[in-house]
């Protein structure tokens, strides 16, 4: 079974530290057993001061990363504190050093400062809450920081953006390891959506807009039904009844991403669900999500995943 460990830092934000054993424990096959074991630990085994007015006890010390196949840092309220290898707190450097080589991290919110101060993202892209983003640039210029999405996928290390993102990111870790229908079970289960549009740039602090444009929502349930036509641009404005130019900045505004990039993202995804649901060929499935033939198939999945249609369905087809 893959063990996820949690390491609980003085000053952890509870919700933050909720959150792996929340979703990773309710990811269940077909049988309904677990496909995770989620276990918390301390530096030193001792209860952890949290961020709210209460502590929490803890069984294991650091010790238990040397197990773990998946490592998450939940922020803590003195991460943004960290600006360097030796503010680290004492000990941590030494525990992640317990890691193997293979084990998976996970950062959640500010907890990117921890893992740049300790090395880990050097030359890496990475997320952190956008109220820092200036801050962490200053001190880890080496890092290559994206601070508009929600969650970023370097391979060995995930981050994501301030506290909810987190759930994004678990989510996307679910869906990587066993596909879209078991992430989907569980954001059901945990009443959360499955997949956010758009990335943090949407909740950064920003004047209240002045004009009076209607929203674009409407526009994209129509979009989402058509997914299989030639949509261009000019349709979706159509539609908006806005002009190119309006649409497109209210657009991104309120999704994060160009109208393009959005489409994308959508037919990607519908993709994604059928290679795991049906068997339908690749070149059916290319005219069904609006790419038309399998080789834009192939290379937009290629960009998005990494992997050809052939090979993500072998992965997760049910």
């Amino acid at each position: 079974m893959h063990r996820v460990v949690v390491l609980a830092l003085d000053g952890v934000i509870p919700f933050e530290l909720s959150l792996a054993s929340r979703l990773f424990g309710t990811a269940t096959d077909a049988d309904e057993r677990p496909l995770y074991e989620v276990v918390t630990c301390s530096l030193d085994g001792r209860p952890v001061r949290t961020a709210a007015d209460f502590s929490i006890t803890v069984e294991r010390d650091c010790t238990a990363l040397a197990e773990a196949d998946t490592l998450v840092i939940p922020a803590s309220e003195e991460f943004a504190r960290i600006t360097d290898r030796n503010s680290l707190p004492p000990g941590a450097a030494e525990a992640l050093a317990l890691l193997r080589p293979d084990t998976r991290i996970a950062g959640i919110c500010i907890a990117t400062f921890l893992l740049a101060a300790a090395g880990l993202l050097d030359g890496r892209a990475a997320a952190t809450h956008w109220r820092h983003a200036d801050h962490f640039r200053r001190h880890y210029p080496q890092v290559d920081l994206a601070p508009d999405v929600l969650f970023v996928d370097s391979g060995r290390i995930v981050t994501s953006a301030g506290a909810a993102a987190g759930i994004d990111l678990i989510l996307h870790l679910i869906r990587a390891d066993h596909g879209s229908a078991t992430a989907n079970q569980v954001a059901r289960r945990c009443v959360v959506p499955p997949q956010r549009e758009g990335g943090q740039a949407q909740y950064v602090e920003r004047a209240v807009p002045t004009t009076t444009d209607a929203g674009t929502s409407a526009t994209r349930a129509w979009a989402l039904d058509r997914l299989h036509e030639p949509l261009q641009l000019g349709d979706l404005a159509d539609h908006a009844g806005m002009s190119r130019r309006t649409f497109t900045r209210r657009f991104r505004a309120e999704v994060g991403l160009s109208p393009g990039q959005w489409l994308t993202q959508q037919r990607v995804d519908l993709a994604r669900h059928l290679l795991e649901s049906s068997d339908l060929p690749v070149n059916r499935i290319a005219e069904r999500v609006g790419f038309g033939t399998g080789a834009s198939l192939r290379q937009h999945l290629h960009t998005a995943i990494g992997v050809p249609p052939g090979a993500y369905r072998r992965t997760f087809r049910s």
